[in-house]
């Protein structure tokens, strides 16, 4: 981690938007697909940055359940994309200690890429320096309904009983259950919304917005990112004085002369 980060004010978890691939490659008259080729640079610089920095967790929307309705000729671009990367990448990438992850509705890709998924998924399951979740084929409303449908099933067969569940048992059936909440959440290419990205999950998570497109995004772009969440007070409903007793602030590390 470098020398002038609190660990107090780096984010465990960090979650992002990958926005802006086509309209990238359209203001250089280029076809859509370069753009995503450009993205996918774009995700290794990411990916650097956050194991340099000490993330622990980095979960990147690759793919929305929405986006399957996008013209066919640019689905099958991006699932060649897709599968190629999941080729090439997921090596080096157990090598540097990444665990991935899919999250989403898999079964909607052809068997090709759900082998290469479940491949990775099992190559990398003991890695602990960075969880690398890609949501693909995701929808934070049908991760909701998907973790209700499990309870209800529960219910349904007596192993749960409805006054039951409560939050705690709500957020145990949704995806990404068994890491911590993003604690940042940044989307690129200059749209000021969440996408049905992580509903439930994003509910105390601290948003950050940018104009570059995601395939300039870089160093400098994520440390500036991480410097406006740094100087933020997250009171998770609570008042500032109870969080500043609770919570006493990081250390003075002084400046740079």
């Amino acid at each position: 981690m470098p020398s002038d980060a609190s660990p107090a004010r780096v984010p465990r978890h960090l979650a992002v938007i990958m926005d802006g691939n086509g309209r990238w490659a359209e203001r250089r008259r280029r076809p859509r697909v370069i753009g995503h080729r450009a993205g996918a640079r774009a995700v290794q610089n990411c990916v650097d940055f956050c194991i340099e920095h000490g993330i622990h967790a980095l979960t990147l929307f690759a793919f929305s359940s929405e986006n399957w309705g996008r013209p066919e000729e640019e689905v099958g671009a991006l699932m060649k994309l897709f599968l190629n990367a999941l080729e090439r990448e997921v090596e080096e990438l157990h090598r540097r200690g990444v665990r991935i992850r899919f999250i989403g509705q898999r079964e909607r890709f052809g068997p090709a890429i759900r082998a290469r998924m479940d491949a990775a998924e099992a190559t990398t399951r003991a890695n602990d320096v960075l969880h690398l979740t890609i949501a693909a084929s995701y929808g934070g409303r049908w991760d909701i309904v998907d973790a209700a449908r499990s309870l209800a099933r529960d219910v349904a067969e007596g192993r749960v009983k409805a006054e039951e569940i409560d939050e705690a048992a709500f957020a145990s059936r949704m995806a990404l259950s068994d890491l911590p909440p993003p604690d940042l959440f940044i989307r690129t290419g200059g749209d000021v919304r969440v996408s049905n990205f992580l509903l439930w999950q994003l509910a105390y998570t601290e948003l950050w917005f940018t104009e570059t497109l995601w395939p300039d995004v870089d160093a400098a772009t994520l440390r500036q990112a991480l410097a406006d969440y740094a100087m933020r007070e997250r009171r998770f409903g609570l008042t500032g004085a109870q969080v500043s007793a609770s919570f006493p602030p990081p250390p003075d590390l002084g400046t740079d002369e």
